[in-house]
């Protein structure tokens, strides 16, 4: 399901926090009840890590991963890395890169199996991305913006994009990446999804300004707690036909 948070009077959830299906990267600081919002959804299942890199807390923007890796910008200090290092599960691979565009969080998205790049990537990165993260890359924009990390969402079950996203280019999007793909806003209309929302194949996080359309909107297009509103229509379903006879 998705749950609304905010970190210190900010709704840019995307901005402080990394979530894939391994792990969740929370920055430092803050206050505790962002942390916690995250720590009592995810806590059993996957780690949840305080964390920051190069000395800032927008970790969300400045690192790119899924369940196979992690990768970190070169102004990563040695003492967060080991940290981070020493938090995830072993198999999780994390590597520093040397890259120009290095708020990798805004230029690059991905899931656990296809990623989307800025077009002006080093080609060097691109090679560590498939390598670390496992990812099949494409050069993209989501209409006509270049940051694809900042313009688009998306997890193994499905993706929001820009709101201004066409049908032809969400077509052509989906088709890439093999996901259904839907135009949306988070936070009463911001167009930085993401930004605004982190999401794995069973949970997302969005800033506290989300409106219950868009809850409804992000949790069907990321097929989140499926399970939860089918038994409710089931049981409504059921008291009615009872109170019928």
């Amino acid at each position: 399901m998705a749950v609304r948070a905010q970190f210190e009077n900010n709704n840019e959830v995307g901005v402080f926090s990394k979530l894939t299906n391994r792990y969740c990267l929370v920055a430092i600081g803050g206050s505790e009840n962002f942390y916690s919002v995250f720590e009592s959804e995810l806590a059993d299942v996957i780690p949840v890590v305080h964390a920051s890199i190069g000395g800032c807390r927008i970790i969300g923007r400045m690192c790119v991963g899924n369940r196979n890796g992690l990768m970190v910008p070169n102004s990563t200090t040695d003492q967060e890395l080991q940290h981070i290092r020493n938090c995830l599960p072993d198999e999780v691979k994390i590597q520093r890169v040397e890259e120009r565009l290095s708020a990798l969080g805004n230029v690059i998205a991905c899931n656990d199996y296809v990623a989307l790049v800025h077009p002006d990537l080093d080609r060097e990165t691109e090679e560590i991305l498939a390598d670390v993260l496992k990812v099949e890359v494409f050069r993209q924009t989501v209409t006509d913006q270049v940051l694809v990390g900042s313009y688009c969402c998306f997890s193994n079950k499905g993706g929001l994009v820009h709101p201004k996203t066409t049908i032809e280019d969400q077509d052509e999007l989906s088709s890439l990446i093999q996901v259904p793909l839907v135009a949306g806003t988070v936070n009463r209309g911001s167009e930085v999804i993401g930004g605004g929302m982190v999401v794995n194949d069973w949970c997302a996080f969005c800033g506290l300004d989300t409106t219950s359309t868009e809850i409804s909107v992000i949790e069907s297009v990321f097929n989140l707690g499926e399970q939860h509103s089918s038994a409710i229509k089931n049981r409504m379903r059921d008291s009615l036909i009872d109170a019928m006879v």
